[in-house]
């Protein structure tokens, strides 16, 4: 099946609504769990002050867990849509005196110029969550990730990954949207279509000379990309 780019920004207000409303809970915690494990597994602690970025972060889901779960360290939530960026926002101003360590900038990193954007350099760890299928441009993510990251950073990236078969998509959307609500089923739909395989990404990493990240198979629907810069 070939892949169907979606728009790039969710700026839509019922698109922002539906998406601070639902409980994404599971998924959340099991990307700040890979994150955790990684950054265990290398037998490594994070400095103190060390600066955490979570590209797409949306309405600030794993953004506000991996302030909790790293409090000594900074943590930046980007997104290019200021309707996301002001849900965020609202989020944690409700929750500010448990989240201290934790800010949001709108940046559009397809339309940016990075070297401009000195705050967010020399990040100890860059994670995305369903962000790389919404870029027509995939390499914006791994030129973003060579241009942010300090020497040795942690990488963790989970994204959708596109069925081999209109049939697969309607089985998905069958057993993991049928009852939410209609924006979160045309947006599921529309980006399982929009997401990558595997293969593509190795290609993306082989491209970018970032072929030391390992890419592997999520479950029945995600695939994830992790390793150290």
């Amino acid at each position: 099946m070939q892949r169907c780019p979606e728009p790039e920004l969710m700026n839509a207000p019922d698109q922002v609504i539906a998406y601070a409303e639902a409980d994404f809970s599971a998924g959340d915690h099991s990307v700040v769990e890979s994150l955790l494990e990684l950054i265990s597994n290398s037998c490594i602690t994070l400095p103190s002050a060390s600066l955490i970025l979570d590209l797409g972060c949306g309405p600030g889901n794993v953004s506000e867990l991996l302030a909790s779960c790293f409090p000594s360290s900074d943590v930046i939530g980007i997104d290019g849509a200021s309707s996301m960026i002001s849900m965020a926002n609202q989020r944690l101003f409700a929750k500010r005196i448990f989240i201290q360590n934790l800010q949001y900038q709108h940046v559009d990193l397809s339309h940016c110029c990075l070297d401009d954007l000195q705050q967010i350099r020399d990040a100890s760890v860059i994670v995305s969550n369903s962000f790389l299928h919404h870029l027509h441009n995939p390499q914006t993510l791994w030129d973003s990730v060579k241009q942010l990251a300090a020497p040795n950073a942690f990488m963790l990236h989970r994204d959708l990954r596109r069925p081999s078969k209109e049939q697969e998509v309607d089985a998905l959307c069958d057993r993991y949207v049928s009852e939410a609500p209609s924006v979160l089923q045309r947006d599921f739909r529309a980006s399982l279509m929009a997401a990558f395989t595997v293969v593509e990404v190795c290609d993306q990493l082989e491209l970018a000379g970032l072929s030391q990240f390992m890419v592997k198979e999520i479950g029945d629907r995600y695939l994830e990309i992790s390793g150290r810069w």
